[in-house]
């Protein structure tokens, strides 16, 4: 059997406002809208049974929206009846999606726009290899509380050469 890399397709998020989450993902963030708010029912539909296949049953209703990046990387908001926030939206230690992560030359104007909009920043902007290579990053949250990262190069050329001094062991 062949080993080799897949393509990333799309994440998803639930939001406790969809309409809100919308707004932001494409104002802010700048995604493309692909398929608007819609609702779906836990009814014998294709979607209706193949989220109770995810969901299991009882969930009733839902409200979901396609957006996509500029290199087609989808993004899934969902808005779940009885959303809610957990304790702490960062927690490194649970098993699971940790994080996201985006990139944009200009880190600090799109963290800038991030807390305008209801967003927090996290950390202090950081440079990965300060005086020998221009990459920046930053840990920040959605008006939601959905943990991102912004990179201000690319994933490859970040770390193709070794992130950092000393190998962890």
């Amino acid at each position: 059997m062949s080993t080799y890399p897949r393509s990333f397709s799309h994440i998803g998020l639930s939001v406790p406002d969809l309409n809100k989450a919308i707004t932001f993902y494409t104002k802010v963030m700048g995604f493309y809208l692909i398929m608007p708010a819609t609702a779906v029912v836990e009814d014998n539909s294709a979607i209706g049974r193949m989220c109770t296949d995810v969901l299991g049953t009882g969930w009733k209703r839902l409200r979901i929206a396609h957006l996509a990046t500029s290199d087609r990387i989808g993004i899934e908001l969902f808005e779940f009846e009885g959303n809610y926030a957990p304790d702490n939206n960062l927690d490194y230690r649970r098993h699971g999606v940790f994080h996201f992560c985006v990139q944009d030359p200009d880190v600090e104007k799109l963290t800038e726009r991030i807390v305008a909009a209801g967003g927090k920043q996290r950390m202090p902007i950081r440079e990965y290899f300060p005086g020998e290579k221009p990459y920046r990053m930053v840990y920040v949250e959605d008006p939601f509380g959905n943990v991102f990262e912004i990179y201000s190069h690319s994933y490859e050329l970040t770390y193709s050469s070794g992130a950092y001094q000393e190998a962890a062991t």
